[in-house]
């Protein structure tokens, strides 16, 4: 097999990363310089680095009723329609999850509202025509997983297929699913649970028929993103391939309750390692959660990296709290 290089832009990155060496607590960047965790994370680091270099972007994203659009997920449907999974924070004081299209990435229309208590929303192609969607239920803090069977049925919120999943590693608060892969009956998950009550730590999970559930710690993510003095909540994450090669882009806290201190990592599954990902807004904004990517179709007919960042007002340059969604070609 031949020998993988790293594009020279790729290469001059990968020279730049760091391993972490920090205390828990701290924040500022490391001083040992070593190469990327895979060819992988560093390109995406490279596309992703910077919003000003962007192909197309868009600040503080909402549908077309005002509601912010926090934490979306971004898929495309196989006719080039733009669906987005998201939540806002309603008078009622309780989060609701919603889907809504688009055509540029931009204008967005809500199609329906998943109800009061639904949040952190996860949305997938179950290979046969139908969708697969996940989100944070409350109270109780648990993962909901519906089935639907078709895109009109999603619009609708007219699931055939319901499953709420039971609490087993934590009895306070289980939530952020992220959902991996369908295949036939079974489906991938991953997620947060409040460890002993008190800080979020990721799992992963498994669902078979929408009837059996199994859920574990993921240790191994914890600590990559725990080496780089995370002290806090480790919470969000998704999945994304570049080049065939799955990354996870995953969010931790590198101090507890302080939501200006929120960062992002990418991880590599095969070395275990996780590269921080520092991407420049054009204000400055430090803080940047709920991670998650899609290559996609562009408007202009172009293939892209879709990048979708929440941006917590604490850590926001002005003008640049709420959700950032911007796009690189490729």
């Amino acid at each position: 097999m031949p020998t993988r290089r790293l594009a020279p832009a790729a290469l001059a990155l990968a020279l730049a990363l760091t391993v972490p060496l920090l205390a828990a607590a701290g924040d500022a960047l490391p001083l040992t310089k070593v190469a990327p965790a895979s060819p992988a994370t560093a390109r995406f680091a490279e596309l992703a680095g910077d919003v000003r270099q962007a192909d197309g972007h868009a600040y503080d994203v909402r549908d077309h009723t005002g509601r912010t659009m926090d934490t979306a997920e971004i898929t495309q449907t196989p006719d080039g329609t733009y669906l987005a999974v998201y939540h806002s924070t309603l008078p009622d004081g309780r989060f609701h999850a919603a889907v809504a299209t688009s055509t540029d990435l931009r204008t967005w229309t809500r199609r329906h509202d998943f109800g009061p208590g639904t949040s952190q929303a996860s949305l997938v192609p179950n290979g046969r025509g139908g969708y697969v969607l996940a989100y944070e239920k409350d109270p109780d803090n648990h993962i909901a997983v519906r089935g639907y069977p078709d895109l009109d049925a999603l619009l609708t919120g007219e699931a055939d297929r319901a499953f709420d999943a039971p609490r087993t590693l934590s009895r306070c608060a289980e939530g952020t699913p992220d959902v991996t892969a369908v295949d036939g009956d079974t489906i991938e998950l991953t997620g947060h649970y409040q460890e002993s009550c008190g800080t979020d730590r990721q799992l992963r999970a498994r669902l078979r028929d929408f009837t059996t559930w199994r859920a574990e710690p993921d240790d191994r993510l914890d600590r990559a993103v725990a080496a780089w003095g995370t002290a806090g909540n480790i919470g969000d994450r998704t999945r994304v391939a570049l080049g065939g090669e799955p990354i996870v882009l995953i969010e931790g806290q590198h101090r507890r309750d302080d939501f200006g201190s929120w960062r992002t990592y990418a991880y590599d599954p095969v070395t275990g390692r996780a590269d921080r990902l520092t991407p420049r807004t054009h204000g400055g904004s430090e803080a940047l959660a709920n991670p998650s990517a899609t290559v996609l179709t562009t408007p202009e007919g172009r293939p892209a990296l879709l990048v979708s960042l929440f941006v917590p007002r604490e850590g926001a340059a002005h003008g640049e709290a709420g959700q950032l969604v911007y796009w690189r070609e490729l």
